[in-house]
């Protein structure tokens, strides 16, 4: 193990515990200054960062929701911001006792030689902005590896690439006391079923696992965050107990028991559909060593994004739509979820073909 990794192992596995805290989730609020701009549009609100501060704002700042959360992921340019007021925004998520966090990739490019498939960028200065971000107050940090299902994808090439892209990142951001949250995100795109989704997440898994192995990364210090194991985007849909027993079975049979914690990314689904996912998961009778949580963001904030609408007089009651989709996947952490706390606009699907972040 690196030397630098046994200087912060102690504040790294105690982070990664704190944010595992059952009946907690994190809220991912690191759309970059382009995707938050499409948000913005869809409620005809201009791009600028007054505007992309109002919003955060609302977010941080809306009462008893952060009780439900233990981690926020923050864009760069969030985790210099302050409040309105002139408070920074990392003091606002502390006072409340949840743990900022960073995106710290540069989106996907393309592999050379393949149809389309991608590895993630970033890891110029990768080492050096850690220290930047960690001595703004981030913890956490988060990388996404992307990949696709077709007709012969994913390539192995594809696979190894981004499990060792994913293994580079978590190390380097442990060496600066950030714990990893590793994602490789297998995308919904396409006519196949839930088994071929199946296959694709456990193969991908198991080459992620052994590059960490490989790395040196201390497991007790990261966080997973993968996709639901769900059939695709074109294919037939399925019950909620089906994606449940197939997620599960997927996870068990690749993750290590010292990872603390599973976070899910809703990955288009519907903001009801990603929580009621969640609570069946955690309903299932079988051996789960790790904590099952959310990492959601368009599946937390679409309902409170429509209600603001970018006026300043709805901000209270977007505040109440947010406060109620984080109680419910609060809820769906321990199995709890009853449903139905949502009302039309939680149940619109949030699918987009070839979303960027």
């Amino acid at each position: 193990m690196s030397a630098f990794v046994g200087t912060y192992a102690e504040e790294l596995i105690k982070n990664a515990k704190y944010i595992a805290t059952p009946g907690k989730g994190i809220l991912a609020a690191h759309e970059s200054t382009g995707t938050i701009g499409k948000r913005l549009s869809s409620i005809s609100v201009e791009n600028i960062e007054s505007n992309r501060k109002a919003l955060r704002q609302l977010l941080f700042t809306s009462p008893n929701a952060l009780s439900y959360l233990s981690g926020v992921i923050l864009f760069e340019e969030t985790l210099y911001q302050k409040t309105f007021d002139g408070k920074p925004f990392v003091q606002v998520l502390e006072e409340n006792n949840v743990v900022p966090g960073i995106k710290v990739e540069k989106g996907t490019v393309e592999i050379a030689g393949t149809n389309g498939e991608t590895t993630t960028q970033g890891f110029d200065s990768l080492g050096a902005r850690c220290q930047q971000y960690y001595k703004a107050g981030a913890r956490f940090s988060k990388w996404r590896a992307v990949l696709k299902i077709g007709p012969n994808e994913p390539s192995e090439l594809s696979i190894q690439q981004n499990a060792q892209g994913l293994a580079r990142y978590a190390i380097i951001c442990q060496e600066n006391g950030l714990v990893p949250i590793v994602e490789p995100e297998v995308l919904t795109h396409g006519p196949h079923d839930i088994q071929k989704c199946a296959t694709v997440t456990e193969s991908m898994l198991v080459a992620v696992y052994k590059a960490l192995n490989e790395h040196h990364v201390l497991l007790e210090g990261t966080l997973l965050k993968p996709n639901m194991v769900t059939p695709g985007s074109d294919s037939p849909k399925v019950a909620t107990e089906v994606i449940a027993q197939y997620t599960v079975t997927a996870l068990r049979r690749t993750v290590s028991a010292a990872v603390p914690e599973i976070v899910f990314l809703s990955g288009g689904q519907s903001e009801e559909e990603a929580t009621v996912n969640l609570d069946a998961m955690n309903k299932l009778e079988v051996l789960k060593p790790w904590t099952l949580s959310f990492s959601f963001g368009r599946a937390l904030q679409q309902s409170t994004l429509k209600t603001w609408g970018g006026k300043k007089e709805n901000v209270a009651k977007a505040q109440e739509a947010f406060l109620s989709r984080c109680k419910a996947n609060s809820e769906a952490t321990l199995g709890k979820y009853s449903g139905g706390s949502a009302g039309g606009l939680a149940s619109e699907s949030l699918f987009v073909k070839g979303y960027k972040y």
